[in-house]
């Protein structure tokens, strides 16, 4: 009876092994054919990530040591990508340090070699069940979002259906696109929903941040290095590009690259070639870029800090995300959203805003963007006491903020109106500067010169703006 329902279990279930041992990809094929399970082998670690990659399996079978590419760089770069397949290291060197490692790059579980078909079948049968419950919550989740909204992306305001036009012309094609705006509007969120829309969307997206590592490792990660290229390259490995073949590489802050790596990819993107760092030999590459940068390209330019010339290669199509504050509407529909989300996963009491705090949270200028207006949601949500979150509830430096004007309270007459816009712009920088102060203070522990020197202030600048905002070292302490 168990074996009954273990068939029906397994029954459709896609399991991939990636072990260049052919005779392991064999035999896992033999035993789990038997058992139901739809089953494919690579014995090349990358043909094995990109089909990893591309495919929709439950499970992934990975070989701990393999040659040009070992298994925890293999999931490295399958978890890096997203994937949510179930994955089992696989290893015949089993050690408690690889399989701790294993585990935290995301394993589910591990097999030492030699194991037995019933081994193999226990730990499938563990693993897929696991699967099928994330993958339905997964499903869930997004089903949720994709009608609340634009590919997942909220917002009705005019400025956001601008947006949404432009990624809905620009998707079906291969145009290399430029997201800019402030940090927190949502570029990663644009680049999901154009490779959502675009006919790369079954071959992976891979992302890379260009602020987190120094230019010799950026190089490698982006172009792959072969081995000895530098210090510690103990091994070949392919890079972004290549790996990202027939998908879309999303490059995040290309404007932290130097100038050297600049030079770099702008003959990458001419030749729709790529060298690793070390080697003598090119090779074709098919990836669509996507690029992303909260800093001023075009002063950039003018500065010498970016090249002209890669400027125009990557800003074909522009795509600017507007700051929250100008979405006029959307700080509602977004607040009640993260509200909700973060209430289904999680026992808290509130369920709504009152009126008046809501007319808070749109007053406030939101530095920070919908990633500040998402964790600020989430802190009041798990420090509320109430099904309704009041204004006692909201961080003081949205209750403080001066309320936006209505049309009923604007002044009549052109010279009232701008003496009554410096008011209200004084304001807003007289807190941020009181905010700025305050928590360089925290960040020094109360020490003024230590604080003034973290920010880059000359010490009487900063204790002058700590005497006109009447800021001490004990209020901070």
């Amino acid at each position: 009876m168990m074996n009954d329902n273990h068939e029906r279990q397994a029954a459709g279930k896609r399991v991939l092994v990636i072990d260049d041992e052919r005779v392991v990809g064999l035999g896992c094929r033999r035993c789990l054919v038997s058992e139901g399970y739809a089953v494919d082998v690579h014995e090349e670690p990358l043909r094995g990530v990109e089909a990893a990659l591309a495919g929709d399996y439950d499970v992934i079978l990975v070989d701990l040591m393999m040659p040009g590419l070992d298994g925890l760089e293999v999931i490295r770069r399958i978890k890096r990508a997203g994937v949510a397949s179930e994955l089992v290291m696989i290893t015949g060197h089993s050690t408690v340090e690889s399989a701790v490692a294993a585990m935290k790059l995301g394993a589910s579980d591990y097999l030492s070699k030699p194991f037995t078909p019933d081994e193999l079948r226990m730990t499938l049968q563990k693993v897929t069940e696991r699967s099928a419950l994330i993958r339905e919550n997964a499903a869930l989740r997004q089903e949720l979002e994709v009608h609340r909204g634009f590919e997942g992306i909220l917002g009705e305001s005019r400025a956001m259906e601008r947006v949404f036009a432009l990624i809905r012309r620009v998707a079906p094609t291969d145009g290399t696109v430029l997201c800019t705006g402030e940090s927190g509007t949502g570029k990663e969120m644009v680049v999901r929903a154009i490779h959502r829309l675009s006919r790369r969307n079954d071959h992976p997206l891979l992302a890379c941040d260009c602020s987190a590592l120094v230019p010799t490792l950026l190089e490698s990660e982006l172009f792959g290095h072969v081995r000895g290229a530098f210090s510690g390259a103990i091994a070949n490995k392919e890079g972004l590009f290549t790996v990202a073949n027939r998908g879309t590489l999303f490059l995040d802050e290309v404007s932290n690259l130097s100038l050297e790596t600049q030079g770099k990819l702008l003959r990458v993107l001419e030749t729709r070639r790529v060298r690793k760092v070390g080697d003598t030999t090119e090779h074709d590459v098919d990836i669509r870029l996507i690029t992303a940068s909260n800093r001023d390209l075009i002063e950039m330019v003018r500065e010498g800090t970016f090249r002209e010339d890669l400027y125009y290669r990557l800003n074909v199509v522009p795509i600017d995300l507007p700051p929250l504050r100008e979405r006029n509407g959307d700080i509602p529909l977004l607040a009640m959203a993260f509200l909700e989300r973060f209430g289904r996963r999680n026992d808290v009491k509130a369920r709504a805003f009152t009126p008046e705090a809501m007319g808070m949270m749109e007053s406030y200028r939101w530095p920070g963007n919908v990633r500040e207006l998402r964790n600020i949601v989430e802190r009041i949500a798990i420090l509320c006491d109430a099904e309704r979150i009041e204004p006692r509830h909201l961080p003081p430096e949205i209750r403080e903020c001066p309320p936006r004007s209505t049309a009923s309270t604007l002044p009549t007459d052109w010279a009232a109106f701008k003496a009554f816009k410096n008011q209200v712009r004084d304001a807003a920088v007289e807190e941020i500067e009181r905010r700025f102060v305050a928590e360089a203070l925290h960040r020094a522990n109360g020490n003024v010169s230590k604080a003034a020197e973290q920010v880059g202030m000359q010490r009487t600048n900063f204790h002058a703006l700590m005497r006109r905002y009447g800021i001490t070292t004990e209020s901070n302490g």
